[in-house]
């Protein structure tokens, strides 16, 4: 009796730090989609619920000549999406060949990669400056997707290496019986096995440029080519501009894409974390 009157206390417990923890992480959302509806332009409101719900905020974004929203919005969403396909090849490639070949080094590389993974990504920001700047590439968006793209073997090589491990290798010597090449083996056999980790690597690598602020502030330099989060945070760092429910009809529109885009693909994104977790 006694410790079943345990087990529902427990139990009690965890369903209330569960429904705190979903207010907690619910409420800003919530009061940020709020905000994008009230009129006015003030951070304060005495209620959650707008007294009034307005759409002219949302209008203003495109139609405002000093908010440059849409030519940001278009600007990630170019630098996000090249970035994710070169980034998720570069991952997928170099995951592949950690798993399936046996070169002299590998060992050594696999070690590099561990280490420059433990080290935060804005201690190389003043070495890639002095790159971009020799190379004339300072104020484009090249320079963004090249270093994302590169950068992102740093990350996700050892995900895509255990997920790759866990493909058994009687499938690769099948193919190379019937003559297959190992372009033909990763393209025709691994890559469709790997939907899950194929997911998950794209999705890792387009919210990374898709929400940068300090790499992006540091390379754009003109206003037509700022990215929506250097945008933003201009939009809201300025005395003379404090238009914050303007700033929260930005916000819902920047989240929507990649809300959906997560609900539709966490399937995936779960099994191929898991998978890639599993062997190293």
């Amino acid at each position: 009796m006694g410790r079943k009157l345990s087990n529902t206390i427990r139990l009690a417990f965890s369903y209330l730090f569960l429904i705190v923890a979903c207010i907690c992480c619910l409420y800003p959302a919530l009061w940020v989609i709020l905000a994008s509806f009230r009129p006015g332009r003030s951070l304060y409101s005495k209620t959650l619920l707008p007294e009034q719900f307005v759409f002219e905020h949302y209008t203003e974004l495109f139609t405002s000549k000093s908010f440059l929203f849409g030519t940001w919005y278009w600007n990630t969403l170019k630098i996000a999406t090249l970035s994710m396909i070169f980034g998720t090849l570069m991952v997928l490639l170099c995951g592949y060949a950690l798993s399936r070949f046996r070169f002299k080094g590998r060992k050594t590389a696999l070690s590099t990669l561990l280490i420059l993974g433990m080290f935060p990504g804005f201690m190389s920001l003043i070495a890639i400056y002095i790159l971009l700047k020799e190379l004339n590439l300072l104020d484009t968006h090249l320079a963004m997707i090249i270093v994302y793209s590169f950068g992102a073997p740093l990350m996700g090589s050892f995900i895509a290496k255990g997920f790759f491990d866990t493909i058994p290798r009687s499938l690769d010597e099948a193919a190379r019986i019937d003559g297959a090449n190992n372009i033909t083996i990763f393209v025709k056999i691994m890559l469709p096995l790997s939907r899950p980790m194929l997911a998950y690597a794209a999705l890792t690598q387009f919210v990374g440029p898709w929400i940068d602020f300090i790499f992006a502030r540091m390379v754009l330099r003109t206003r037509d080519k700022w990215t929506l989060a250097v945008g933003l945070y201009d939009q809201i760092s300025s005395n003379q501009n404090s238009n914050f429910t303007l700033f929260a009809a930005a916000a819902v529109l920047i989240a929507v894409p990649i809300s959906l885009l997560f609900i539709y693909l966490q399937r995936f994104l779960v099994e191929g974390l898991t998978a890639g977790a599993s062997k190293g």
